[in-house]
């Protein structure tokens, strides 16, 4: 029975039996974990300090350009050097950045201007995370365990969000605000444990080395060449400008002004979206390759919905409905769009492939959250959010129709054999 057909518990268990593979899903977990109870800890602590749209996203905005400028560079860094340091070495970091926060959250201190400058310095760490934990992840597999890979990937990221905005909830309802940004610095050091643990890259041939040291703009002239790499990027960018900043950046003034409830509300809505985007990660491995299109235009039809049923809705039960059915379908197309990009990227590009699909949200992330947030404040959330929905389904439909059948394409370049990690 061929990997592509297997079951899902028997792709699960094939996958975890590799040593580095299960350690690093284990350390991603717990830190995942953490990553959560701070977004809606910090997103609660921002609501409090502003009622403007705008401001949340203009600390998106001090995130995203460090983020969009260095994002290449890190990509190239993740080509040339050891992944795991790089990664250790961004873990570290963060763990400062979120003790900071903290220490200003507990001593009463915060100011918008606090939370945009710990924002900066996240973007710089995220600029070397992202292309190099994307580069990773592939490495620590066989080829023809990428996609189950990817996805098992993605299912641990999204179901950590059923655990850590429900922690987060009842962390700042017992210790406030603050005690969630020190168990997101504690739970840094579970994949930190884990990352030392991963074997180092084998040094491929002499020529192999060499196209690792070639150039950033190389990333960029493989994306423009391939076409079926640049409608994944282009998707992903269109669910990152209307989508996204409507969903995270607005949700805690959508849950206290237009639905005027309170932190243990947002949590609980930001657990039901967990829940959606675990089950539609976990959705990933069941999908047949040749289903992929079908998949991905009817998971673009149910984004759009769900969007615009928030943007008509006044009770927590429909928000949280329309959350649930929004969050599987955007977990399913952008794991599926990672995980065409990274099986069509050749090995010595994939971090700068990564690089160039990461901008794509990370790097577009601030200037939508920037214009979506403006627009809303000028005519109001639940326009911004009907017109957001509408504008994104026509676009992305487009898209998917450029694509067309490519995305159901065998990805033809093998990875070497000293790229494989050694299966415990």
């Amino acid at each position: 029975m061929s990997a592509e057909v297997k079951p899902f518990g028997g792709k699960t268990l094939e996958l975890l039996r590799a040593g580095p593979f299960r350690r690093y899903i284990i350390g991603s977990l717990i830190s995942d974990t953490g990553t959560w109870m701070q977004v809606m800890a910090q997103g609660w602590v921002m609501s409090t300090l502003t009622n403007k749209a705008i401001m949340l996203g203009l600390v998106n905005l001090a995130a995203g350009l460090p983020t969009l400028a260095l994002t290449m560079i890190g990509g190239s860094a993740a080509d040339r050097f050891d992944k795991r340091k790089i990664l250790i070495a961004t873990q570290i970091a963060q763990i400062a950045f979120a003790l900071g926060l903290g220490w200003l959250v507990f001593t009463g201190q915060i100011h918008i201007w606090h939370v945009m400058f710990f924002a900066a310095l996240l973007g710089v760490s995220i600029a070397f995370e992202m292309p190099a934990i994307s580069a990773l992840v592939p490495e620590l597999v066989k080829r023809e365990q990428i996609a189950s890979a990817v996805a098992l990937d993605r299912s641990v990221f999204h179901g950590s969000r059923l655990i850590g905005p429900s922690l987060a909830g009842l962390f700042v309802g017992w210790w406030g605000a603050a005690s969630a940004f020190f168990a997101n610095a504690f739970s840094f050091l579970a994949l930190i444990i884990a990352l030392i643990s991963l074997p180092r890259r084998s040094v491929g041939t002499e020529e192999e080395e060499e196209k690792r040291r070639s150039g950033i703009l190389e990333g960029f002239r493989y994306v423009r060449s391939d076409r079926t790499i640049l409608s994944m990027i282009m998707l992903i960018a269109l669910t990152t400008i209307f989508i996204f900043p409507t969903i995270s950046v607005m949700l805690p003034l959508y849950v206290r002004n237009v639905l005027r409830l309170g932190p243990d509300s947002m949590g609980w809505l930001m657990a039901t979206s967990g829940t959606g985007a675990f089950l539609g990660s976990l959705g990933l491995l069941s999908i047949a390759r040749e289903k992929r299109l079908r998949f991905m235009s009817g998971n673009v039809l149910a984004i759009a919905a769900g969007v615009f049923f928030m943007s008509r809705s006044h009770t927590f039960l429909l928000t949280a409905c329309s959350l649930g059915v929004l969050a599987i379908a955007l977990s399913m197309n952008f794991g599926l769009a990672n995980t065409i990009v990274q099986e069509h990227a050749p090995s010595h590009l994939r971090g700068r492939v990564s690089a160039v699909f990461g901008l794509s949200f990370f790097g577009l992330m601030p200037i939508a959250g920037l214009i979506v947030t403006g627009f809303s404040d000028l005519v109001g959330m639940r326009t911004a959010l009907a017109a957001a929905s509408v504008i994104y389904g026509i676009a992305a439909f487009v898209v998917l129709s450029m694509a067309g059948r490519h995305v159901c394409d065998r990805p033809v370049s093998p990875v070497p054999e000293s790229e494989m990690a050694p299966v415990a």
